[in-house]
């Protein structure tokens, strides 16, 4: 069935494809990954005496469903992330015997989505010239230890901005080279400070 348009319509619509092919050619879209959160060293992380081994569980989620490629895509990084942090003696995505189970989500969602938005204060900048995209994301970091059903619960945030033609970058963020640096860079920063604040935990041993 044909689609009457009128000639503004239509006009309005070839000027917006126009615009985002520019935008695609020239690499006028840019992405920078928000201040809000830094990496936390791990020379700050409380480091028990005696590790334990931790079975680990990755998902990334879009909106609360589950994303596959793109955790397939992060799931090496989040892995040896894990076991650099010298929390653990083993880390397996299998079941350890005597393990406890770790799990990790980071879930993709609009940064004015309650899950995202409770707890997270940053300057975000609007009103810039152009337009500015700004993706929050939720770590989730669960650890159950062994005969202990009370599970310790630690979250963490942290956003991306993308903007389209904007004459000055975001005061909040720091541009990245490329859509997967961005990625790689959140991902990295936000799940150091949720294992720092897992680490902190008197219950975590």
């Amino acid at each position: 069935m044909p689609y009457n348009l009128s000639p503004s319509t239509l006009k309005r619509f070839v000027s917006l494809f126009l615009f985002a092919l520019c935008c695609i050619l020239t690499g006028c879209a840019n992405m920078y990954v928000d201040n809000g959160t830094r990496e936390v060293p791990i020379a700050q992380y409380k480091k028990p005496v005696e590790p334990k081994p931790v079975q680990l569980l990755f998902e990334f989620q879009t909106k609360g469903t589950f994303n596959s490629r793109a955790t397939n895509h992060l799931k090496d990084q989040v892995i040896e992330q894990v076991k650099t942090s010298g929390l653990f003696s083993v880390v397996d995505d299998k079941a350890v015997a005597n393990g406890a189970l770790l799990s990790i989500t980071l879930n993709n969602v609009p940064v004015n989505d309650d899950a995202f938005s409770k707890g997270f204060v940053t300057g975000l900048t609007f009103g810039l010239a152009g337009s500015q995209v700004s993706d929050g994301y939720v770590c989730t970091v669960t650890y159950i230890k062994p005969q202990q059903p009370d599970a310790i619960v630690k979250l963490a945030r942290h956003a991306i901005h993308t903007t389209i033609g904007a004459s000055a970058a975001p005061s909040n963020g720091t541009k990245a080279e490329n859509p997967e640096a961005a990625v790689r860079t959140m991902t990295r920063q936000v799940l150091s400070t949720a294992i720092n604040a897992l680490s902190q935990d008197p219950n975590f041993k």
